[in-house]
């Protein structure tokens, strides 16, 4: 009786030892993901000496809300978009925006002292991979390629639903996502869907997105960029309207935030 007492004394411990493991290491995992959704869901900064250089991969590009939303004409917008220097940034009047997710049996002390140091070890072995995996993600998007000027504006509602880039779509943007649509004709250089997009108003004020949808609002040939809702209050008011910002392409993150980006594969 006495060893009976012992044994089960023994695994009642590891018992709790386990579950304290895992609930710790919950709760690390819960403050990373909300750490690293804050990270992309908010602007950043590329330094208070910072210059923007077509070398480095920038164009401007002007932001902008859709027609419907505002009085101004498209043809006034255009008009004082070509009188704009390309490296520059300013403000427009205001234009509209559109568009377009054990059993276990031990028999001894040591048997059973075993088996407690193997199930921390595993629930250790499984937070850490987690963790790592969540981390991993943090810093991977990194800027690229050649600068262009772009309009950007916002969109919201049932413009949000059926994003063009899938055929079947099973996802929609919501209005806290950190995704964007392009012109759909006319802009032969365009991003290609599911690429990632950094636009910055100033050096301090930056976001990245994801190009999912397409424009069939925006003016043919203009270098349109309509964001989601999040994305565009990250660099602006909403009420601003009509933006010049800096363009420029950058990589895929090594790890993925669903509600922001949508479905990681095609």
């Amino acid at each position: 009786m006495p060893r009976l007492a012992f044994l089960s004394s023994v695994l009642l411990a590891a018992t709790l030892l386990a579950s304290f493991w895992s609930n710790a290491a919950a709760a690390d995992i819960s403050a990373l993901q909300g750490s690293l959704e804050k990270r992309y869901s908010t602007a950043h900064s590329l330094g208070d000496t910072y210059q923007f250089d077509p070398r480095d991969g920038w164009q401007a590009v002007n932001v902008t809300n859709l027609q419907y939303k505002y009085s101004r004409s498209v043809d006034d917008i255009n008009a004082n978009e070509e009188a704009l220097p390309k490296t520059t940034f300013h403000k427009h009047g205001k234009r509209s925006s559109k568009k377009r997710s054990t059993k276990s049996t031990t028999k001894t002390a040591s048997k059973a002292k075993t088996t407690s140091s193997a199930s921390n070890k595993s629930v250790s072995k499984a937070a850490n991979g987690v963790l790592g995996s969540l981390q991993s993600i943090i810093n991977t998007i990194k800027a690229i390629g050649s600068p262009e000027p772009v309009t950007i504006t916002w969109y919201t509602g049932h413009d949000l639903l059926n994003p063009s880039c899938w055929s079947n779509p099973s996802w929609a943007p919501t209005d806290e996502s950190f995704a964007c649509a392009l012109t759909l004709d006319g802009w032969t250089t365009r991003p290609k869907c599911f690429k990632f997009l950094e636009l910055c108003t100033t050096s301090k004020k930056c976001v990245f997105v994801r190009v999912v949808d397409s424009c069939a609002g925006c003016a043919p040939g203009s270098k349109h960029v309509d964001l989601t809702k999040a994305a565009f209050t990250q660099l602006a008011d909403l009420s601003e309207g009509v933006l010049t910002v800096q363009m420029r392409e950058a990589t895929d993150p090594d790890g993925w935030l669903e509600n922001l980006w949508g479905p990681k594969e095609p």
